[in-house]
């Protein structure tokens, strides 16, 4: 992934480091509910992101 956006590229770090965590907890067996809910908000950010980029335009102004 190469782009000049340091914001995304560290999302999307910190989104595969989560996926991974999961991963592990769920191997483990250790814990169900708040992985869950940390999968869903800590993938989240690349997508706010994403929009956050897409939004801006200069009709939007």
């Amino acid at each position: 992934m190469k782009t000049n956006n340091i914001v995304q590229e560290k999302s999307f770090a910190f989104a595969i480091r989560i996926v991974n965590f999961y991963k592990f907890l769920i191997a483990e067996k250790k814990e169900y509910i708040l992985s869950k809910q940390l999968l869903r908000s800590g993938t989240s950010i690349g997508a706010n992101i994403e929009e956050a980029i897409g939004g801006v335009s200069d009709k939007d102004f």
